[in-house]
């Protein structure tokens, strides 16, 4: 990665796993809390209003002038907390920011754990979730999405990968792999890699959850799990800032999916945020905070898609 982003409290709770700390899940969250932002990085995002986007808006949404953007601030370098251990800072948080400038709006981001994010939605408790959500026909069925990324699932393991596990199912076989709870690993990547195993006659995948990502990363850093499966690009932002306590295992990303905003399935929010997001992609502002955040370029859907 370019930019150096420090993560001082993950590398020090991952020194604490070694040292023999195993709840790995009580310690993954105060881990969450700790990192710096890229020195490229401010917490102002600049986007003109782009008037014909801010046109579609619903009237309720015009009128109270805020959108309420729930993420959980775990999973850098999409969304985490800087160092004041309050502000979020991250990928998605500019984006959002980015997309409320072009809509005319102030973006009120709130802190919610993953699982609890989508149900969130349709209680009306958030206007839009930006996590990460990887979009899948499952989801679809209850919330709309409005792409930005195409990203797949990736594996790391303990510093020199001393099991020799690779991003290849039938490798992860008779393992203990950490994932977050209500990610597409642990709802539905991990349980299918378990039945082809059972189904090739060898021994099922032990799926290990955890409320936060870094949880389930310390988890294998204190040897409760042998590998974690998370999206791609976080994965190796989070190995490569560990200080050497784990790293991404070989193998190609497993599953490559479009990463989506979310809202309500219905939202009358979808027709602006898609403009905005079109308007963000052809100005090279969504190019911008991809290189700002370290988030490879070419996973970002063309101008005028």
């Amino acid at each position: 990665m370019r930019h150096p982003i420090r993560l001082p409290l993950l590398a020090a709770a991952l020194a604490l796993a070694v040292a023999g700390c195993t709840n790995a899940s009580a310690g993954g969250e105060s881990a969450a809390s700790g990192p710096s932002a890229p020195a490229s990085g401010g917490p102002a995002v600049e986007a003109e209003v782009d008037t014909a986007a801010a046109g579609l808006l619903p009237a309720d949404i015009k009128s109270k002038g805020v959108l309420a953007v729930a993420s959980d601030a775990s999973y850098r370098p999409f969304e985490y907390f800087d160092t004041d251990n309050k502000t979020m800072i991250g990928f998605d948080i500019d984006m959002t920011d980015a997309l409320g400038a072009k809509l005319g709006l102030k973006v009120d981001h709130v802190n919610a754990g993953f699982d609890g994010i989508l149900p969130g939605l349709a209680a009306r408790k958030f206007d839009i979730g930006a996590s990460a959500f990887s979009i899948t026909p499952e989801r679809s069925k209850t919330v709309d999405f409005v792409p930005y990324l195409n990203a797949g699932s990736g594996l790391a393991v303990k510093a020199g990968n001393p099991l020799g596990l690779k991003m290849d199912p039938m490798a992860l076989c008779g393992h203990t792999v950490a994932a977050q709870k209500g990610s597409i690993q642990g709802i539905s990547q991990l349980p299918a890699i378990s039945k082809t195993c059972t189904g090739a006659g060898k021994a099922p995948v032990k799926a290990d959850l955890f409320p936060s990502q870094d949880g389930a990363n310390l988890a294998v850093v204190s040897g409760r799990a042998d590998a974690v499966m998370a999206d791609s690009v976080p994965l190796t932002l989070q190995a490569k800032a560990s200080n050497g306590q784990f790293e991404v295992a070989p193998g190609t990303d497993y599953e490559p999916t479009p990463l989506g905003i979310a809202m309500p399935k219905g939202s009358p929010l979808k027709p602006a945020l898609d403009a905005a997001m079109k308007a963000l992609i052809s100005d090279g502002t969504m190019e911008s905070l991809a290189k700002k955040w370290d988030v490879p370029t070419g996973l970002l859907p063309k101008s005028g898609s």
